[in-house]
């Protein structure tokens, strides 16, 4: 059966009755039964007798109230599935859960059917997909390369048609590597904001739960789903109204850092910086603006995660049985692991305070930016070269990614190129937690696909100010102690009047939408974290108020209004032009 598995296009498939969700998941297994020898993609399979309690549960459902009705999906084999063994790639530690991840059971009462339980790099310790006792998983376009880890099964299981998309783990770079080898989405969510109950740790205060798809637009509707606190996951937390699926829309300028020069690595990789190059105009053409970062806090945070007591962190889960059934682990793990025993309390605190000097320095390097373009991965490299020198090459995949959880950033990573020889090449778009359904924004614009209408929202609120808050006025300090920015000096649409209100001793302006008889005020938009345009909103005194502000280029914005009442007594000082031009007339 050869038919499209996007969210979207199923969806309609089976409103119209083109297809049943039985049929189509029968097929897909027979499918995935035939590739799986050459890919190694599944370690478990769902049988047709496993598959059937979910197609008998589908069939008795109603569509219009399942978001995800018949959409197949595969699991990482560190992820429960009730009823399926978890080996989290290693067979002597597997166990069978009698209850589903969070997610999983979420994604399932949502409509989605599980295909099956996937390969990855064992206890999700690598970056390649080759570190597996259930066989190496190669890559999807080219048989000489590997599909990347540790997330290797689920994202082949996307790239080779067989599940609209897939669930994987990212600690260091697993939902993204793989992403970029393989042509597909990898959103890395912000840390706790997708459960990790049901998730065998690797580095339990890192841990994220990611998804594969093909389209950016479908990873932000199962983010929208399933991002719910979940009390059975302590690391859980909480979705900001400003990260829900409204945010997720059309990219206006934004601003964008790019690594210096001497930060970007591509170990020798001819055709990298190319690439870079044309990604980082890709992005320009899009609107935005590109600023050079300085990317060595980060990288150096990153090596904070091999060197420091995230190992000891690794072997708090591996090591009981790494000690007591060495051969039952694979040896490249052993060697990751060596150091673990010898990480004390006290490497392990000053590794923490290094890391939160960095987060410091890192996220004051993010203030003024929207998003940060790096690429997914240096270079890639073949199987042979990875079995010739396995730890330097994994360590290298790992160069742009190992940073993220540690700093507490969310990460998307998006096609981008096919390189010469055919194998896909991609980009990583990061920003500040939960900023996730602005980074799929940019990331579907990047892809060239439609978006709605709605402007794409992240963490920060603009605010149109005409008059005390203006910059360098008596109340600009509002502004600027919520750590505001001034964005552009405009001018509103021509549909306003604008007075001077009675009373005082402060001057107050008040700008009015009218219907006519209107004219253009001198405005401008400023940027303040979205935490803090509550309080701001608290501390504004009657007759004024936020609403919606149409400016000269015909976008809205919340900007300050004022109740109709409030002009009684008020002086129309429409003819100036603006409020600076009216307290200039007065010798201010």
């Amino acid at each position: 059966m050869n038919h499209s598995l996007k969210l979207d296009a199923l969806r309609t498939a089976y409103l119209s009755g083109e297809l049943s969700p039985r049929r189509l998941i029968l097929s897909l297994r027979a499918r995935a039964a035939e590739l799986n020898p050459e890919f190694r993609m599944f370690i478990h399979l769902l049988t047709v007798a496993e598959l059937e309690p979910y197609l008998a549960a589908l069939e008795a459902s109603d569509i219009a109230h399942l978001p995800l009705y018949g959409v197949p999906f595969a699991i990482k084999d560190n992820i429960d599935l009730a009823g399926i063994p978890t080996t989290a790639g290693c067979p002597d530690f597997a166990y069978t859960p009698a209850q589903s991840a969070t997610l999983v059971q979420q994604l399932i009462d949502l409509g989605a059917i599980p295909l099956g339980k996937t390969n990855l790099d064992q206890f999700a310790t690598g970056l390649n997909g080759t570190r597996s006792p259930y066989g190496a998983c190669r890559n999807s376009a080219l048989a000489e390369y590997p599909s990347g880890g540790s997330s290797s099964g689920s994202a082949l299981t996307v790239a080779l048609g067989l599940s609209s998309f897939a669930l994987g783990t990212d600690t260091a770079g697993s939902g993204r590597v793989p992403a970029a080898l393989n042509n597909l989405v990898g959103m890395k969510a912000s840390k706790g904001l997708l459960s990790t109950a049901g998730v065998v740790p690797a580095c339990r205060t890192l841990d994220c739960v990611t998804t594969f798809t093909a389209t950016a637009a479908e990873a932000s509707q199962l983010l929208a789903l399933t991002a719910q606190h979940d009390p059975r996951d302590e690391y859980s937390r909480s979705n900001p109204g400003w990260n829900d699926q409204s945010a997720f829309g059309t990219v206006r300028p934004f601003r964008f850092g790019v690594p210096r020069p001497q930060d970007l690595e591509f170990f020798g990789c001819d055709e990298g910086p190319a690439l870079f190059n044309a990604a980082v105009e890709r992005l320009i053409q899009l609107g935005g603006q590109p600023h050079t970062l300085d990317l060595s806090p980060f990288l150096e945070a990153a090596r904070l995660l091999y060197e420091g007591p995230w190992v000891a962190e690794r072997y708090s889960v591996v090591g009981e049985l790494a000690t007591n059934s060495p051969d039952s682990v694979l040896p490249v793990i052993h060697t990751v692991l060596a150091k673990a025993p010898a990480i004390d309390g006290v490497h392990t605190f000053r590794a923490q305070y290094r890391l939160q000097t960095l987060k410091a320095i890192c996220d004051q390097v993010m203030e003024g930016l929207d998003c940060v373009l790096t690429p997914t991965i240096g270079r890639p490299v073949t199987l042979a070269q990875l079995a010739e020198e396995p730890v330097l090459r994994n360590a290298e995949l790992g160069y742009y990614t190992n940073f993220m959880n540690l700093l507490d950033y969310a990460a998307v990573a998006v096609p981008s190129a096919e390189m010469a020889n055919g194998l896909p090449w991609g980009v990583t778009l990061f920003g500040r937690a939960f900023t996730d359904q602005y980074l799929l924004s940019l990331a579907n614009a990047y892809q060239g696909l439609q978006a709605p209408e709605q402007p794409a929202r992240n963490d920060r609120a603009r605010l149109v100010v005409c008059g005390a808050h203006l910059n360098g006025l008596a109340l600009n300090w509002q502004l600027t102690q919520r750590g505001a920015r001034l964005l552009q000096a405009t001018y509103s649409a021509p549909s306003y009047r604008l007075y001077a209100l009675a009373g005082g001793p402060l001057k107050r302006p008040g700008m009015m939408r009218v219907g006519e008889g209107g004219a253009r005020i001198a405005v401008e938009v400023w940027e303040l974290p979205s935490a803090e345009l509550g309080s701001f909103l608290t501390g504004i005194p009657a007759p004024l108020g936020l609403g919606k502000v149409e400016l000269a280029d015909g976008s809205w914005e919340t900007g300050f209004i004022c109740e109709p009442y409030a002009i009684d007594g008020a002086l129309d000082i429409t003819g100036f032009g603006g409020w600076r031009n009216w307290l200039a007339s007065l010798g201010h």
